[in-house]
């Protein structure tokens, strides 16, 4: 699988600078992709006005997904602020070629910025499989937990997931944390790991130094890149995943 991360800044609480942006970046990759990451939050910065900017399912940045998932052939996924039902959700959209679509609702709200005050926490985890690939797609603090996101045995020889994702909008001074964080959810659970972050400074205040990275199922950096912009592309083997969890199936051990 190739995947590609978009390590950007964020136009503050502009979702029509964003996705000129994101969308001109997409279409200037130097190669075909299977799927492509985007930050949390990618068309406003990490906002507590949800107010303000939250959109309704299935308008303008659902449509725009749509649209640059069509034209690439790949899944585009990231979340953006989404008002439902009267509550406010920082969601995230898996969207696929076809514009099949799932989503998946930020379970663990940052309450030292009251995020926690102004979204609804999810309730359920996601799981999608594409191209061969099961991928289970997670967002900024969630990170910090990792009781959902353990990787569960759900056959004889096969894990629950084979790529773990998570977009974020991690700033700089808990950078350390982001870092070491990535690499743990990768070996405990047996899986590649893909963290996007974003860099600059948002409407707060807050930097952000980025730290995008990849991270192969032993706990291997395979990319990392600070305080710059970064669009990488890197192609994942599946093969060599499932030969290491042959030769090393500590999940079978698993609480």
């Amino acid at each position: 699988m190739n995947i590609t991360l978009l390590q950007t800044e964020l136009h503050w609480q502009d979702p029509v600078a964003n996705r000129a942006m994101l969308e001109e970046k997409i279409f200037t990759l130097p190669e075909p992709t299977d799927l492509i990451v985007l930050p949390e939050m990618f068309t406003t910065g990490f906002t507590m006005d949800a107010r303000a900017v939250a959109e309704p399912m299935n308008l303008t940045t659902f449509k725009w997904l749509k649209q640059m998932a069509a034209q690439t052939s790949a899944v585009v996924t990231g979340s953006y602020v989404v008002k439902e039902n009267g509550g406010f959700y920082n969601r995230l959209i898996w969207m696929e070629p076809d514009g099949q679509f799932a989503h998946y609702d930020k379970r663990h709200l940052f309450r030292m910025a009251g995020e926690d005050k102004t979204y609804s926490a999810g309730t359920s985890r996601l799981v999608r499989e594409w191209r061969g690939w099961r991928i289970c797609p997670l967002v900024c603090y969630d990170l910090r937990f990792p009781v959902w996101s353990r990787n569960k045995q759900i056959a004889p020889d096969q894990l629950d997931y084979d790529l773990l994702l998570y977009v974020a909008n991690w700033p700089a001074p808990r950078q350390n944390a982001w870092d070491t964080l990535l690499q743990a959810r990768a070996i405990e659970n047996l899986s590649y790991v893909a963290g996007v972050n974003r860099v600059g400074t948002d409407g707060n205040g807050h930097p952000y130094s980025g730290g995008s990275a990849l991270i192969d199922v032993k706990g291997d950096i395979l990319f990392r890149q600070y305080d710059a912009e970064a669009i990488h592309q890197q192609t994942l083997s599946l093969d060599d995943l499932q030969a290491f969890r042959g030769k090393f199936p500590a999940y079978l051990d698993a609480d």
